[in-house]
């Protein structure tokens, strides 16, 4: 392609609203550009990137059966209704105005309707189905570019089988030809295990890309044991002992105590762990809303996302305006007895499990009780494993340290189950002719999302540093126009057999109005590979040069071996 015909809106400075690489980078090297919050267009040299994305996803999905289809980007909404998602995703999903219509943050839904009337013997499954596709999402505060943004194109596979160990060898060969996939992409990836959201389901895992402009935090042990996402990560860390003193319960005042450091504060401990942290959450329901109470060490916090696991997707804190009705005191004061609300349902953290001389809120602002006996005084409480994990800690099972890291998620998997085809009427008849209900996994990739995830990780100060396959270019041909028409003749000599000849895809600055200067930031900037210059300097001794992008060398080769040794380089 000759820089003459190709749109390439280079920009020499940062944009503005922009703060992760991947965003400012995409934007300067003419990858993209905003039209609204959380809204982009793909340009020329930024949707070459994506196909070769979406290239590798469709070959290593072919290479395990998968069928790809189209379906469309909207549908009725009473389809989610069936499966409950409507309500899950609430303000996360585009509606239409007027119409039963939404626009699809995924396509569980319809692919299992289509799977309902054409799947109805085992003897049709294995399934493997997937599209590439534009979803939305209407999401509130849109951040860093095409990492969070409320359209996006995404890999929907869908794995249909008509038994667990189906779905297990299906899951497998997903999971193989993620890993394939993320490895032709160039990129430095862990897979952690992971928490399944509205998507529903039982195993989960995510391929996570890390980096300084990641929304999540993943755990990872030090020997690399053990890799989850903080979300449902777990750790070793010691149990309350139990003192079995039996001390009487006691209420004393607490003036202006709002948060455990204070009270810590107050009573002069250090030891955080026998004062128990109330906070009160809300399940909507459409019989009555359920109010749960959660307790944990005192210097621990309550994971929001363990919760979604328990009690599902819509559990929200209460707010301020609640507490007092539910509980009979304002944040800071709450705790296990005396509760107002006597149906709120109690559950404490793992490490909390039958502990004693305990102190929390005594539900009446301004006091505390102490001596609690969570075994003795809160009748059917319930242990879970509700806090978050801390750096430093021990893994489960080696006993290794942990590490936490932020990191970009570019691909999740889910065992579905039967979720979707059960809330469907999705059924199968088996070999001895019983109904049964078709048992799916769902896999996704963000393709926009996996290019970013990329340029994320390799870049300098000078700009992106492309490798591997999914480069928009292999070389820049660079002509520095002279004086005489010798260099722009072997330029375009050049050009003509990097192309025709030796198919390799080279993008040729023909420009002539551009200083060298210029020539030499943008291709720094865009990242190619290589990046052949021509000029007079080096030709009138029959010389060319040849720069690597992503170490600077420069190597200066007669003209004739040139085109020779970069199809070398290339091959490094």
């Amino acid at each position: 392609m000759r820089l003459t015909k190709f749109f390439l809106p280079t920009l020499k400075d940062d944009p503005a609203d922009a703060v992760t690489i991947s965003h400012k980078l995409m934007i300067r090297a003419g990858m993209i550009k905003q039209l609204t919050s959380g809204v982009y267009s793909s340009l020329p040299f930024g949707l070459i990137a994506f196909r070769k994305a979406e290239n590798i996803i469709r070959e290593e999905m072919n290479a395990i059966g998968g069928n790809e289809f189209l379906l469309p980007a909207i549908s009725p909404h009473d389809i989610w209704s069936e499966t409950g998602r409507m309500e899950d995703y609430g303000d996360l999903m585009f509606r239409i105005k007027n119409r039963e219509l939404v626009l699809c943050p995924t396509h569980e839904e319809v692919f299992t309707s289509i799977a309902k009337p054409n799947l109805i013997s085992y003897k049709d499954f294995p399934q493997v189905w997937y599209q590439i596709q534009s979803k939305f999402r209407n999401e509130e505060r849109p951040r860093a570019g095409v990492l969070r943004a409320r359209q996006f194109t995404m890999k929907d596979a869908y794995s249909l089988d008509a038994t667990w160990e189906g779905l297990d060898r299906s899951y497998a060969d997903m999971e193989r030809a993620y890993r394939n996939i993320f490895t032709r992409c160039g990129l430095d990836f862990v897979v952690v295990s992971a928490h399944s959201g509205a998507m529903g389901g039982s195993a989960s895992e995510e391929f996570m890309v890390p980096s300084s402009a990641g929304e999540d935090n993943i755990v990872i042990s030090e020997d690399g044991s053990y890799t989850s996402n903080i979300e449902v990560a777990v750790s070793f860390v010691e149990k309350n002992k139990r003192k079995n003193s039996d001390l009487p319960t006691e209420e004393f005042h607490t003036p202006n105590i709002k948060s455990i450091e204070e009270l810590a504060g107050f009573l002069n401990i250090t030891d955080k762990s026998y004062l128990a942290k109330s906070r009160v959450f809300v399940k909507p329901s459409k019989d009555g809303d359920e109010y749960i109470l959660t307790l944990v060490r005192g210097d621990d916090e309550v994971n929001e996302m363990k919760l979604q696991n328990l009690f599902g997707i819509n559990i929200r804190p209460a707010h301020n305006e609640e507490l007092l009705e539910i509980t009979g005191a304002d944040a800071g004061s709450i705790g296990p007895l005396g509760l107002k609300n006597k149906k709120i349902k109690i559950i404490a953290d793992l490490l909390l499990e039958d502990s004693d001389e305990i102190i929390s809120g005594a539900n009446k602002n301004d006091y505390h009780n102490r001596n609690i006996d969570l075994k003795r005084d809160v009748p059917g409480i319930e242990y879970k494993d509700l806090r978050t994990v801390k750096k430093g800690e021990l893994s489960q099972k080696n006993k290794s340290r942990l590490r936490i890291t932020k990191a970009i998620e570019v691909g999740h998997i889910f065992k579905l189950g039967t979720m979707y085809s059960e809330a469907l009427g999705a059924k199968f008849l088996d070999t001895d002719g019983k109904e049964n209900p078709i048992i799916m996994g769902s896999y996704g990739i963000g393709v926009e999302r996996t290019v970013a995830s990329f340029i994320e990780q390799s870049n300098d100060e000078k700009g992106i540093i492309w490798k591997g396959e999914i480069a928009p270019f292999k070389i820049i041909l660079i002509c520095l126009h002279g004086k005489t028409s010798d260099v722009k003749e072997l330029s375009d000599e050049f050009y003509k057999l990097l192309t025709t000849e030796m198919n390799i895809e080279t993008l040729y600055d023909d420009r002539e109005s551009v200083r060298p200067g210029v020539k030499f930031n943008d291709a720094d900037l865009i990242g190619i590979p290589l990046q052949l210059v021509i000029g007079e300097k080096n030709l009138k001794d029959g010389n060319v040069e040849i720069k690597i992008r992503k170490t600077g060398e420069k190597l200066i080769l007669k003209k004739e071996d040139a085109l020779n040794k970069a199809a070398e380089l290339l091959k490094l």
